[in-house]
């Protein structure tokens, strides 16, 4: 557990990648995730903006040493929502848990074998339920023939509260899960 993701990205690094920087990341945009690490800035860099889907990239079958995928992980609209203006595309839950099986798929295809992905994800509150992404993202990732390795979590400096959270039914949702997978065989 840290509240650095620097220091995460670095023990996952150094622990998993033999302190290689990452071979790609699907999901780049400004590179802000690497601030305080460029040593460790991917080799290839993708995102939507640069025409990459990563349910569908443009790279060989077995190709790729590591991925580290950093998605949305909430789907909050409405013209108060910061949450919804700052991170979020998708207009349900179903949408997000759908990318995260297509591009867990893309990813067993093109990680050579015993690839290395770090997944980042965070659960959340909706609607008054609790929504377990890294338990989702889990199951996901172990039926498609992925080992999980190791889960680091990141506790959050800065807190955002939605608009609409009025009277408090569940602990907060402030860290985040960095998932460490390792492509296996199919079961």
């Amino acid at each position: 557990m840290s509240d650095d993701q620097t220091e995460i990205l670095r023990n996952i690094a150094r622990l998993f990648l033999n302190g290689d920087r990452f071979h790609l990341d699907p999901t780049y945009s400004r590179g802000l995730f690497y601030v305080g690490c460029p040593e460790f800035d991917p080799e290839l860099q993708s995102d939507l903006a640069t025409g990459v889907d990563c349910r569908s990239l443009p790279y060989d079958s077995a190709s790729i040493r590591s991925i580290v995928f950093d998605p949305p992980f909430i789907h909050a609209h409405g013209q108060e929502s910061e949450i919804g203006k700052r991170f979020s595309s998708y207009r349900t839950q179903h949408q997000i848990r759908a990318l995260y099986f297509a591009a867990l798929v893309e990813f067993y295809r093109v990680l050579k074998p015993k690839g290395i992905l770090v997944f980042k994800t965070q659960d959340i509150v909706e609607s008054g339920r609790q929504v377990w992404n890294h338990v989702h993202v889990f199951n996901l990732a172990e039926n498609l023939g992925f080992v999980a390795l190791d889960l680091f979590i990141l506790v959050a400096h800065n807190r955002l509260v939605g608009h609409n959270h009025g009277e408090q039914q569940h602990a907060r949702k402030f860290h985040s899960y960095f998932w460490v997978f390792e492509k296996g065989t199919r079961r």
